[in-house]
């Protein structure tokens, strides 16, 4: 494999272990895969990074695949749409880190699987997570602040890390976020991540910055951008020490965020607005989530369940 392609992919194995908490089995089948299709665009195509791969590179090399499948050697259908879903996943990665412009692999069609069911925080649960923080603490009021924003605004770990001191804007309640592909999109702070947010401002932030933060809102304790495995660490910290036992990641915040808005009785399509979901069918996993739900709640309280 080409130098260009080894460094993304080493990064992109960081990204699958630290913020989607893959076990190394799962993290393993993903870079064999990417490891076919990369070692095709050297051997083939002559062709050393990602930057430079379109979406016709992708269907001939899906094509030698079916060809494989078709005559019953190596692929299966099933390994095919393994490799697609693989392949989505990395170039998706590479697209959020601004790698590339546009994933190729935007119109490709995997084939209909089902969907696993995110992991999500009850409202109990956040709330013990929210109030473990320290207030009297600098590094505590920014924590707070960080897990109250992520939680009310649902944010990526990359938004979060990515947010300037304008994108908050306070008078209006209002969060400006700009998420994948460039796309901004507007979400309500509400009041206790916008209460918390004024008073790591306030009183944490200038103990923080040096010349180097510039308009960054979440700051390390050197003055820098607080990094994703810094978020990243934030999050595991605090579920640890709110004794909750399920794996919970920055993710989690925003799995979380969606299901309690849906429980609540928001409508699915502001739900995806506000989540920056270009397909209305990403969103929807969250019905499953709340399907589980309304089952224990009925089985808990009916009568006769």
């Amino acid at each position: 494999m080409s130098d260009g392609f080894q460094l993304h992919k080493k990064l992109y194995a960081g990204h699958l272990r630290t913020e989607r908490s893959l076990s190394e089995n799962t993290i393993s089948s993903y870079l064999s895969d990417i490891d076919k299709f990369t070692d095709y665009c050297v051997s083939e195509l002559e062709i050393d990074s990602p930057a430079n791969i379109i979406p016709g590179h992708i269907s001939s090399f899906l094509s030698r695949l079916n060809d494989r499948s078709a005559k019953g050697a190596e692929y299966s259908g099933k390994s095919v749409a393994r490799m697609i879903s693989s392949l989505k996943s990395f170039f998706a990665y590479l697209e959020d880190e601004n790698v590339i412009d546009n994933s190729p692999l935007e119109n490709i069609q995997s084939p209909r699987t089902s969907r696993l069911i995110p992991e999500v925080l009850s409202v109990e649960e956040v709330v013990a997570v929210l109030e473990l923080p320290e207030a009297s603490d600098k590094l505590g009021r920014r924590d707070k602040a960080l897990l109250e924003v992520m939680y009310a605004c649902g944010l990526r770990v990359s938004e979060a890390a990515g947010l300037k001191l304008q994108d908050i804007l306070h008078e209006q309640g209002i969060v400006r976020i700009m998420g994948k592909g460039s796309k901004e999109r507007i979400v309500p702070i509400g009041k206790e991540a916008l209460k918390a947010t004024d008073n790591y401002l306030k009183n944490s932030r200038p103990l923080l910055k040096k010349e180097k933060s510039k308009d960054i809102v979440f700051l390390n304790f050197r003055g820098g951008r607080l990094s994703r495995m810094g978020i990243f660490d934030i999050v595991r910290k605090y579920a640890g020490l709110a004794g909750i036992k399920k794996s919970v990641h920055p993710h989690t915040l925003r799995h979380t965020f969606a299901t309690h808005l849906l429980q609540g009785g928001a409508d699915i399509r502001i739900i995806q607005e506000m989540l920056g979901h270009t397909d209305i069918s990403t969103t929807q996993i969250y019905t499953h989530v709340s399907r589980e739900y309304l089952i224990e709640v009925h089985k808990t309280f009916h009568p006769r369940a």
